[in-house]
This record gives structure tokens, C-alpha cells and sequence, in this order.
């Protein structure tokens, strides 16, 4: 009798692997392109002929979770108490994309300073520093958080603060060169191990639009390769606020949303409501009130009088920590009021010097503040009151200011899947 089972079961395997192996297409994938073009017949990777190399897919580099795209309702959900009516609701699309599960601590900074120090020049290395002073306040005791935050080894794995959205942005240049060389030296065997320089010589060469890897052609593998990933950058305002809503977790049998979120979880309760000892516990850090940082001794509301570690409280349904609470974060968009009627409903972004431009606003005679070097931040911190910790709220700054509410992470393109 279990003789007879097992034949069954080996037979229905067998069956079911027959079945699978002819529902796979025929047709060539960006996987498996095939051995030759089927616009001219011609093979690939012929000696001195059109190289197609091997490739399995992208792959999530380090820190990185694959955010699913899809539609959503973009747009605040609070009610506007600053009465700034800068993000009405609006459906819009959302390509698939990679988000970094944490913000970037003072150990992933420090990493960076000591790169560049070693391989560009002073000025460079000015330029990225973080500006510590953030901490300063002449009517509070922080000083040692000026003179011990970014550097004490307790405070490693603590969100990097004093950060610029310049800042931010030459890191995420500099992230995305590391990471490839990385890679590279992985993927061969001689010495140099296909390595490449990340040398940045002046200030100008730090700048976002500018700063790119000064590597030969042929020290550093091309896009075509498969074997170097798309850049690391900061996210928009769209997939920041798409990512940290996380709505996947709303959906249940079809494409209907059962709710949507005023946060990054269900409810409208910053306390775990799930029964068991961690019920009625804090899901963010965040100010509670005038005066009230942390709660008492003993029974401390959130855990953290100022900013927490960056796995400190429970991620959201894709899997993201501290998309409300601890730091706000920078997003790459210019800040305008109305970009919600502005921008286009497919990968929504706002840049600087096209359509409500700031030549319309009268920062001449100080009527405004509007300018194209202001960016948005998004997230509420620990300094803030939890009506900033609606993801469809928003603020701005100018992109070379630093506080000690922000932070950031980073982002990158997913392509080749939507799942």
C-alpha cells in the first residue's frame, strides 16, 4: 500500500512538472534573450558582433526592499490644520521600486566620510561633513549630542542627522559607485579584481547633477553588462508617500482597498492595538506634547527622549522602518504649493524651472519663500507633534539647510518585474 502511494506521488510529480515545463513561453525575455536576434537573425556574443551577456534579473542591493508598484490615492488624510492646502487628493501610479528598509545611521555616514577622505580632495570631505551644531541650543544642555552623536559608537546604528538634501544626494552618488564596485570586484578574479575609482576632486564634482565615478570605460562594467546596478537616489515625494502607506496591506481578495491609512498602519491610534504584551505600546517616536519627549521613567511612552535606533519600532507592511517618527526624511521634489494639480498622475515628480515657476512668487520683496532650492521632507520626527507623522503631510526646506529632525534613505529604480 505505501509502495503504491509513493508511485502515485511520483507520478503526479512528474505529471506537474510536465505540465509547467509546457506553459513556459517560447517567445525570448529580457532573462533569456535566446541566442540570436529575431529581428535579423543574427547570433549574439559573435566575436566582434552584439554582446548579449547573461542576466538573472536585478538584484536588491544591500538595505534594499522591493516596494510593489500599483495606484493609489496620493494626498493628506489629517485635516489641514496649517490650512496649507499644497497636497489635495489625487489618484496616481506608482512604478515598481526599491526603498531602503532604514534610514541611513551615523555608522553608514562615517563609512562614506572615511571613503572620500581617503580618495578626494579637503574640500570634498568639507563639503560632506554633517553639521553637528544641529544639536546646539543656547536654552537646552545638548552639547553632548554636538560633540558625541555622530561619532560615539553607541550612537552607530542612530539615524544620521545634520544632513543636507545636497548632502544626501552626493551620498547616494557615492552609495551607488561603492555598491558597483563591490559587485565588480566580486565578478572576477584578477588582482585589481575589475574595481574602479570613486575619486571626487572639488566641490564641484560633489554636486548631484555632476558627481559620477571618474573611472575608464573599461575599468567600470557597462549598464548592458547586468553586472552594475541603476543608481541609488532619493525617492520622490510620490513613492515616499506610496511606500510608507503601505496600503498593500489593506488588500485582501481584489484590487479594492478595504480602507485607507492615516498612517503607516491601520487605525487612527498611534499604540499597538494588537492584544499581548506589546499592546498599547508606541509605533513611533514621536513628541507627545509640550514638554513630553519620552513619558515617565519606568513606563517611557515611546523609549526615546530624542531619536532611536533605526529598527527600533515595528516595520510597515512592506516591510520599511520608521516611515513615521524618528527623522523625517528628504525626498528628491522641489517644494510648490500646488503640486497636486501640477504634476502628472503616472510617476508624479516636482522639478525646479517648469510650470509654477518661481518667478511667480515674490521672493524679490520677501512676499514669499518660494524658490527653486526648496525641497520636501516628509515623516514627522521626534520632535514633532503625530499630526506630521501622516504621510500625506509635507514641509520644506532649502536643500543646503540641516536640522537635527532630518534624515534620509534612499531609493532605485526596479525594472525587469512588477512583482
Amino acid at each position: 500500500m505505501i509502495q503504491k502511494y509513493h508511485l502515485r506521488r511520483a507520478a503526479f510529480v512528474l505529471l506537474a512538472t510536465a505540465a509547467l515545463a509546457s506553459c513556459k513561453s517560447k517567445h525570448p525575455t529580457s532573462v533569456q534573450p535566446g541566442k540570436k536576434s529575431t529581428a535579423t537573425g543574427i547570433a549574439y556574443n559573435q566575436k566582434d558582433g552584439f554582446q548579449v551577456k547573461k542576466f538573472a534579473g536585478q538584484k536588491a542591493g544591500p538595505n534594499l526592499v522591493f516596494i510593489e508598484g500599483g495606484r493609489f490615492t496620493m494626498g493628506a488624510l489629517e485635516e489641514d490644520v496649517m490650512n496649507s492646502r499644497d497636497n489635495r487628493e489625487r489618484t496616481v501610479s506608482i512604478q515598481s521600486f526599491y526603498m531602503d528598509e532604514t534610514e541611513m545611521a551615523n555608522v553608514h555616514y562615517l563609512e562614506y566620510l572615511n571613503a572620500i577622505t581617503r580618495d578626494s580632495s579637503e574640500e570634498v570631505v568639507k563639503a560632506a561633513l554633517p553639521d553637528t551644531t544641529v544639536w546646539a541650543n543656547p536654552m537646552s544642555f545638548n552639547d553632548s549630542y554636538v560633540t558625541q552623536y555622530m561619532r560615539y559608537p553607541a550612537f552607530r546604528y542612530y539615524p544620521v542627522v545634520g544632513v543636507s538634501w545636497v548632502q544626501a544626494s552626493d551620498y547616494a552618488v557615492w552609495r551607488s559607485n561603492a555598491v558597483n564596485n563591490e559587485m565588480a570586484k566580486g565578478g572576477t578574479s584578477t588582482k585589481k579584481k575589475g574595481g574602479f575609482s570613486l575619486k571626487r576632486k572639488s566641490k564641484k564634482d560633489a554636486e548631484p547633477a555632476l558627481a559620477e565615478a571618474t573611472a575608464s570605460p573599461s575599468a567600470k562594467p557597462s549598464l548592458e553588462s547586468g553586472m552594475i546596478l541603476p543608481d541609488y537616489r532619493l525617492p520622490t515625494e510620490a513613492e515616499w508617500e506610496y511606500a510608507a502607506k503601505a496600503l498593500i496591506g489593506t488588500q485582501y481578495m481584489d484590487e479594492n482597498q478595504i480602507n485607507q491609512r492615516i498612517y503607516p498602519w491601520d487605525g487612527s491610534s498611534v499604540r499597538n492595538p494588537k492584544k499581548g504584551r506589546k499592546q498599547g505600546q508606541m509605533l513611533a517616536n514621536f513628541k507627545r506634547g509640550r514638554g513630553d519627549y519620552a513619558g515617565i521613567a519606568g513606563h517611557s511612552n515611546d523609549g526615546a527622549i530624542i531619536t532611536a535606533e533605526i529598527y527600533a519600532y515595528p516595520a510597515n507592511d512592506f516591510g520599511l522602518y520608521n516611515m513615521a517618527g524618528n527623522v523625517n526624511e528628504w525626498v528628491y521634489d522641489v517644494y510648490r504649493p500646488l503640486s497636486y494639480q501640477d504634476v502628472n498622475d503616472l510617476n508624479p515628480i516636482r522639478r525646479n524651472g517648469y510650470m509654477d515657476d518661481a518667478k511667480n512668487y515674490d521672493t524679490k520683496n520677501k512676499q514669499s519663500l518660494i524658490d527653486d532650492k526648496l525641497r520636501v521632507y516628509k515623516g514627522g520626527s521626534w520632535n514633532d507633534v503625530a499630526y506630521w507623522l501622516s504621510p500625506g503631510t509635507r514641509r520644506y526646506l532649502d536643500q543646503d539647510s540641516a536640522t537635527a529632525m532630518i534624515g534620509f534613505r534612499c531609493a532605485m529604480i526596479g525594472v525587469g518585474r512588477n512583482k
